[in-house]
């Protein structure tokens, strides 16, 4: 999952990582830390961290890799155990394998786009619209990995 600490404002630290889920899927747990949903009533954030009350951005890595709300020149880490599994099942990048940061390219982010399809110009955050939060990807269902 893309993890990124709100709590310095819009743009902060971030990273791709293995989160688990609790069983009733409402907390996750990455890095010794759970997060809970703000259930929308976060500013450019969703989670929570349940010990300290600061705000992350927490969803599904992008193929594109545009997993940032803001353009930033902030590097990504990856965490060693999902860096082959990113580079090469996600990014579809088998050559990076061995890179343990990426930054999103937002040179090639799609426009924001309305409900029907309309372009919006100006409306861009990050690389494109972001959606729900993805429960996809660099997931584990078994053990904290992270």
């Amino acid at each position: 999952m893309y993890i990124e600490d709100k709590s310095g404002g819009l743009v902060g630290p971030a990273r791709i990582g293995r989160v688990t889920f609790s069983k009733t899927a409402r907390t996750i747990y990455y890095g010794g830390r759970s997060f809970q949903s703000l259930k929308g009533q976060g500013f450019k954030a969703n989670y929570y961290d349940v010990a300290t009350g600061d705000h992350f951005w927490i969803s599904g890595p992008r193929r594109d890799g545009c997993d940032a709300l803001y353009r930033s020149n902030t590097s990504i880490e990856i965490d060693d155990d999902v860096r082959e599994e990113y580079w090469r099942d996600i990014r579809g990048q088998p050559g990076r394998v061995n890179d343990n940061a990426a930054r999103a390219d937002h040179a090639n982010r799609p426009p924001s786009r309305r409900a029907g399809g309309q372009e919006v110009p100006g409306l861009r955050t990050g690389c494109g619209d972001h959606g729900p939060t993805g429960v996809s990807g660099l997931q584990s269902k078994a053990g904290l990995r992270a």
